[in-house]
């Protein structure tokens, strides 16, 4: 097991999924664990979990989105806690369309979030690992930053654009003492995903073609994707800046 102990973390999106797996491993290895959610009930809800377990944790509500907002973020922790470690951008949107029925505001939607958001927030803290010539960055992209996914053109839009910010601020700050890596997951069972194939006539069967679908012959679970997390964002990956960490159940590989 990775240990994080004494680190201090923010997790973006952790009120639930992905993200709120990401904020329990962390807290178990040790880290202090900064919510961050639109969500007051479901980030609320992570953060009590996570201080039954031990850990010192408590929820920010914010858009990431917001740089005014994710630079008020920033302020607050450095008061509370002196620093930042760890930082992980995984609040992200989707989008089912082709271009066809993408509409502008739809990619727009989507670009404020799932890109804008990981500059704010990378902004908004990385000055302050790179005074300290030491911080951890993980941003969560998708097999969708790597490969076209039907049907998702907003979507693989951004996170192409993620892979590409991820790379450039780990090229950019790897003699800064910055690492910046990202994970790729394939599909993964998550409340938003769950969202989707309840609006399926049979949700059932939609769930079961989605498993076939995949080489494993099913989807990746929140804590598969957290354990790669937690590696990056510990000691153990100090070589490792500017990769992007395929977890797709085999997706990619055909």
């Amino acid at each position: 097991m990775f240990e994080l102990k004494g680190k201090i973390s923010v997790v973006s999106g952790a009120g639930s999924g992905i993200g709120a797996a990401i904020a329990e491993v962390f807290a178990r290895a040790g880290a202090v664990v900064v919510v961050v959610d639109r969500d007051p009930v479901g980030g609320e809800t992570v953060a009590a979990r996570l201080r039954g377990l031990g850990a010192e944790s408590w929820f920010e509500s914010v858009d990431v989105a917001d740089s005014d907002a994710c630079f008020g973020l920033s302020v607050r922790v450095r008061e509370r806690c002196g620093r930042l470690d760890i930082l992980v951008n995984n609040a992200g949107i989707g989008h089912v369309g082709t271009i066809h029925d993408t509409r502008a505001e739809d990619l727009d939607r989507l670009y404020r979030v799932n890109v804008r958001g990981v500059f704010n927030l990378s902004k908004a803290f990385l000055p302050g690992m790179i005074e300290r010539r030491s911080g951890a960055v993980v941003n969560m992209a998708s097999i969708g930053g790597l490969v076209a996914v039907p049907d998702r053109l907003a979507y693989c839009a951004t996170k192409f654009a993620v892979v590409g910010l991820t790379k450039s601020m780990a090229y950019d700050h790897a003699r800064d003492g910055v690492r910046v890596n990202c994970i790729c997951p394939g599909r993964v069972e998550t409340p938003f995903v769950s969202a989707r194939l309840a609006e399926y006539p049979d949700p059932k069967k939609a769930y079961e073609a989605m498993c076939a679908s995949q080489p494993m012959g099913r989807m990746g679970r929140p804590e598969e994707i957290a354990a790669a997390a937690l590696y990056l964002a510990s000691d153990e990956a100090s070589f490792v800046t500017g990769a992007t960490f395929t977890i797709d159940g085999g997706w990619s590989a055909g």
